[in-house]
């Protein structure tokens, strides 16, 4: 039972939550994680923003950025004993939904373990919610995380944070 665990992370503190939970769950069922980051045209588009003008280096930065926040997590993993790999997509077209749609298809897996906001009411109809379009599309079961309100957030969230600061 979930002997392959999808993980989309992006590097925030409710992705964190996330990755611990599969890593729970990898260890309990000796199952392996694929830690899975897209890079999307609005990852390119906030890239491109923050540089004010087109760079030949820009794609290098984004897929450089998105290795690390790769890397960082396997590091956790792996230092929990648990078996990892990473996948990153970098197609820059698509909804990142249809992304890990596809790639818990053609890896294969049993289970998705992704965090959200678990936002409600205004907030969730303005922000809309990643999680929400990842459960409509998904092939297979899917764990939602959802992330600690914010003053328990610190506390969880920096166990994992100093993980992954111990793994640079």
């Amino acid at each position: 039972m979930y002997q392959r665990i999808l993980v989309p992370i992006d590097g925030s503190v409710i992705s964190n939550c996330g990755l611990s939970e599969a890593i729970r769950i990898a260890k309990m069922t000796q199952g392996r994680l694929r830690l899975f980051h897209v890079i999307d045209d609005l990852s390119f588009a906030l890239a491109l923003g923050s540089n004010s003008g087109i760079s030949n280096d820009l794609i290098a930065s984004l897929r450089g950025d998105a290795m690390k926040i790769l890397d960082k997590a396997k590091a956790v993993a792996c230092a929990a004993g648990v078996q990892v790999e990473t996948r990153l997509c970098d197609a820059f077209r698509g909804e990142v939904q249809d992304k890990v749609a596809e790639e818990a298809r053609e890896w294969g897996a049993d289970l998705i373990v992704l965090s959200t906001h678990g936002r409600r009411g205004a907030s969730r109809l303005l922000l809309g919610s990643g999680a929400e379009r990842i459960l409509r599309v998904a092939p297979v079961p899917i764990l939602l995380v959802r992330a600690p309100d914010t003053t328990l957030s610190d506390e969880v969230s920096r166990a994992t944070t100093s993980a992954l600061a111990a793994a640079e």
